[in-house]
């Protein structure tokens, strides 16, 4: 069991999200020493430095990580700079080495969530140990796969557990290197109210002009902390550079945050916010009931095509449908992808509803 120098718990305060920051990769002791004094001193409300040390690649031959001496350099930095420290493990030996090191946080990415086997390993090696671990969303937009992997890191026995949302891959073209979804953290934040959530907006965005704003939205959207790739000089960084910030631009960024926003629970409702929800409530009622009555046509379709031998998708029939439903939509001022997906769902369930019959 670790006999971590520095403890550490995800103590969650309202309008005060837990800030984590570091480089994306240790380089070099001097650097992950430096940076942690740096951060300390411009932006004291970080609570945990973050730093990979095996870094999963998608080609081989690029940087991988300093590999297993970069812990010692993490915990010296700790130790100068009286800050716990967290780095990403994949593996048991990761775990292993990681414990053996009195790293205080793990965090398990978005490469590892995707896989069962490989969150199973690092549960397995997890067992019995007392260590706060954060998990970041899979790599696909799979929220069963993100929660799978939390609930395995569950049931060995850690009790400290968060979430990071780190976006998704997609191979539509977007201005995010991963796409925020925020429909699915929203979703699991449903789903496991009490577990934290923490945004990750570095990973998210790519690009440094991209992480401000993304953590804003994070926090308006109630996230519970922030993850920021941070480094001293980012350009010159090994890896991910395009997306880490000076610890000054750290610091500026954290003091724009707006983070006094208000939670209007039910029993204490603005009354014009009331006002508001009531008719959103009165219009999704009217949409299900909308939708049901479609499903109900779709499913006498069904029955017509299968006595007349018709197939059920009729390409050009769906093409007529995208094509009335985007211009509606425009006209109405809706989003070209909100109307996509929204019609790719109802036609999906149509679909289903015919093939049933």
């Amino acid at each position: 069991m670790s006999t971590n120098s520095v403890s550490f718990k995800f103590d969650i305060k309202p309008n005060k999200p837990l800030l984590i920051a570091g480089p994306c990769s240790a380089e070099t002791e001097e650097q992950v020493i430096q940076l942690a004094q740096a951060i300390q001193s411009t932006c004291p409300q970080v609570s945990l430095l973050r730093a990979g040390i095996w870094k999963p690649r998608t080609r081989p031959n690029s940087f991988e990580g300093i590999g297993e001496k970069g812990l010692v350099w993490l915990k010296k930095a700790s130790r100068i700079n009286k800050i716990p420290v967290c780095t990403e493990v994949a593996k048991a030996s990761h775990v292993e080495a990681a414990l053996k090191a009195e790293i205080d946080v793990l965090w398990i990415g978005a490469r590892s969530t995707v896989s069962p086997f490989i969150m199973q390993e690092i549960a397995d090696a997890l067992r019995g140990v007392d260590i706060p671990v954060m998990i970041k969303n899979p790599i696909n937009p799979d929220l069963a796969l993100w929660l799978g992997g939390i609930e395995r890191i569950q049931q060995a026995g850690i009790k400290e557990i968060a979430a990071i949302h780190r976006g998704f891959s997609s191979y539509n073209t977007s201005k995010y290197r991963n796409v925020p979804n925020w429909e699915i953290p929203i979703e699991l934040k449903r789903q496991a109210p009490n577990l934290p959530l923490i945004c990750d907006p570095s990973h998210i965005g790519g690009r440094r002009e991209l992480v401000g704003p993304l953590a804003q939205q994070a926090v308006n959207l109630q996230f519970d902390g922030l993850m920021i790739e941070t480094h001293l000089e980012p350009d010159k960084a090994w890896s991910d550079a395009e997306q880490q910030i000076t610890p000054d631009a750290l610091a500026h960024l954290i003091a724009s945050l707006s983070t006094s926003l208000k939670e209007a629970s039910q029993e204490d409702v603005y009354p014009r916010l009331d006002t508001y929800r009531q008719e959103i409530d009165r219009l999704d009622n009217y949409i299900l009931e909308l939708l049901a009555e479609r499903m109900n046509i779709a499913h006498q379709i069904g029955n017509y095509k299968k006595q007349e031998s018709i197939a059920i998708h009729q390409p050009k029939r769906w093409a007529e449908t995208v094509k009335r439903a985007l211009e509606l939509g425009e006209t109405n001022g809706l989003s070209k992808s909100f109307i996509l997906e929204l019609f790719q769902k109802i036609h999906n369930e149509s679909i289903e509803r015919q093939a049933k019959n």
